[in-house]
């Protein structure tokens, strides 16, 4: 019999004709319904098992184990997930990627390959070129390539393997025993970065005879501790909670896969003994999926402490700066990434409320604030946290300028044009107080009635106004009262505190107190309040 050659050339295209189309499957389903799977995501993983479930469904509709990885990454950035929730997502994806394996051993090998990706390469090409105008549609086209290239891909390396079946020693491999298979399989997916198309390989490798189901599990059980590169060089030069769930990532499945391989001879025979399924294909698949499955089962008692134990660790890893949940997000994922300037807003809403309060010292008697007290609320420590609002602005800046280098729809962009002015009048507000710090500091120490009547009745307008601002914010409560009418009422205050001011100030000792110093602390106080009301 004459001898084939093997056709690398070939093999090689199929692989990346597969990989190709896997890109362009993700990327039709996230163009689709990306949104309303992160929405998923976000609602059903308040407990560690919905979290398994919703990594498993998800990645099973995506097929893309790391996409689902990478939207975990920026919700757990953002303070959308905890990160024992992501952790059994990520249990969940594992498993997820299985159903790859399930939809090739039953169609892949079954029919015709390259007659079954046509219709869809020839329906999803056409979508893609002529309805590019309609972004449903064009999507559409966009999964429909992807399905179509996936088969297709599959039909290339499942024939260049068939056409030399009878022709290769696998003896090569076998006299080293089962460990090689396994680090073969963990190399190859390693330097693939892929471990569905893995697992297509070796379903063909099996459906030509090359190996046996021992083999190819052991080959399975090295491509997902191979896998598991993927997120290891994404978490290179990353945050603390991404090294976190690629070293997580890497212990479930070392672990796990350990711990099968060492009975794997067993596991072969009880599930075929049980099963009772013929087929090595779909035996292989099932040993796929028992084996996430074991995995899951073993680490999902133990997520509270192994989450613990995560936290413990890459400390030196956390993001830089002052900001508490943009500094964790990639602004590519637009959605997460607006989620986390909202929360950035809010934080900084408190802490200028908080400065704010904390400068006329509110609910504190003024003879409480002298001595150790007064050191706490002195102008350098009140002007520090001014500081700090300052370097949350700047940092909410930079990552708003990346956020517009997106694709963001007219919604997305002026909700977030909204975000930036409401920010900018908080820190507004703030400065309009850190400007007349040093003079309500003095107010407080004066002996001077006048000067203590002034202080207290700021301090009612701030506390006043500040609790209409959070009715105001209230859902339920946003027409109780306009904008228009809380910058009415703190002018009102502004005239007829200065004019209590010019009436009193004639019976006041002289060079006791400062009348443009009270008259400017009268003006800043009410400029901070309409800037703090622009903000909500």
């Amino acid at each position: 019999m004459q001898k084939i050659p093997f056709d690398f050339w070939m093999f090689l295209a199929g692989l990346g004709v597969f990989l190709f189309g896997m890109r362009h499957l993700e990327d039709g389903i996230k163009g689709l319904a990306g949104k309303s799977f992160q929405n998923f995501i976000k609602r059903f993983t308040s407990k560690s098992w919905k979290g398994i479930l919703t990594g498993t469904f998800v990645t099973a509709v995506l097929q893309s184990s790391s996409m689902v990885t990478l939207l975990v990454l920026a919700f757990l950035g953002a303070g959308i997930l905890g990160l024992k929730s992501a952790l059994g997502i990520v249990l969940g994806a594992n498993l997820g990627t299985t159903i790859t394996a399930w939809i090739v051993a039953a169609l892949g090998f079954k029919m015709n390959i390259a007659d079954f990706s046509y219709p869809f390469l020839a329906v999803g090409i056409l979508s893609y070129l002529f309805l590019k105008s309609k972004p449903v549609l064009k999507n559409i086209g966009v999964f429909l390539i992807g399905f179509g290239l996936i088969f297709l891909g599959l039909d290339f390396m499942k024939v260049t393997l068939d056409r030399v079946a009878d022709q290769i020693d696998i003896t090569l491999f076998s006299q080293y025993g089962l460990w090689s298979f396994l680090l073969l399989g963990l190399i190859i997916t390693a330097l693939i970065q892929s471990s569905s198309a893995m697992i297509v390989i070796i379903l063909s490798a099996l459906n030509a005879e090359l190996i046996d189901v021992y083999q190819s599990f052991a080959m399975i059980i090295g491509a997902n501790m191979g896998t598991t590169t993927t997120l290891l060089m994404g978490s290179i030069g990353g945050t603390a909670d991404k090294k976190r769930l690629a070293f997580a990532n890497v212990i479930f499945n070392l672990t796990g896969g350990t711990f099968m391989f060492i009975f794997l001879r067993q596991a072969v025979d009880l599930v075929y003994n049980l099963s009772g399924i013929k087929d090595p294909l779909m035996e292989l698949v099932l040993l796929n999926t028992l084996l996430n499955l074991s995995i899951i089962f073993l680490f999902w008692p133990l997520l509270g402490q192994f989450q613990k134990f995560l936290r413990r660790r890459f400390m030196n890893s956390e993001p830089k700066g002052e900001t508490l949940f943009i500094k964790n997000i990639d602004p590519a994922i637009t959605e997460v990434a607006l989620k986390a300037v909202e929360q950035e807003l809010h934080e900084v809403k408190y802490q200028t409320i908080s400065f704010l309060i904390e400068s006329f010292g509110i609910g504190q008697e003024l003879s409480t604030l002298k001595g150790w007290k007064h050191i706490f609320r002195s102008p350098v420590s009140l002007n520090s946290k001014y500081e700090k609002l300052k370097h949350i602005e700047d940092e909410i800046f930079l990552f708003y300028n990346e956020i517009q280098k997106q694709s963001l729809s007219t919604q997305d962009a002026e909700n977030l044009t909204s975000c930036m002015m409401s920010l900018r009048s908080l820190v507004y507000s703030a400065k309009h107080i850190k400007d007349v710090i040093h003079n309500i500091i003095e107010m407080t120490e004066s002996e001077n009635p006048l000067a203590k009547d002034l202080l207290i009745k700021l301090q009612t307008f701030i506390n006043e106004q500040i609790e209409i601002i959070k009715l105001a914010d209230s859902r339920s409560n946003k027409e109780l009262v306009s904008l228009q009418q809380r910058m009415d009422n703190t002018n009102v205050f502004y005239v007829q505190t200065i004019a209590f001011l010019y009436d009193n100030i004639k019976n006041q000792p002289k060079k006791t107190i400062s009348v443009s110093s009270l008259t400017n602390v009268i003006k800043q106080t009410v400029s901070s309040m309409n800037s703090l009301h622009n903000a909500f």
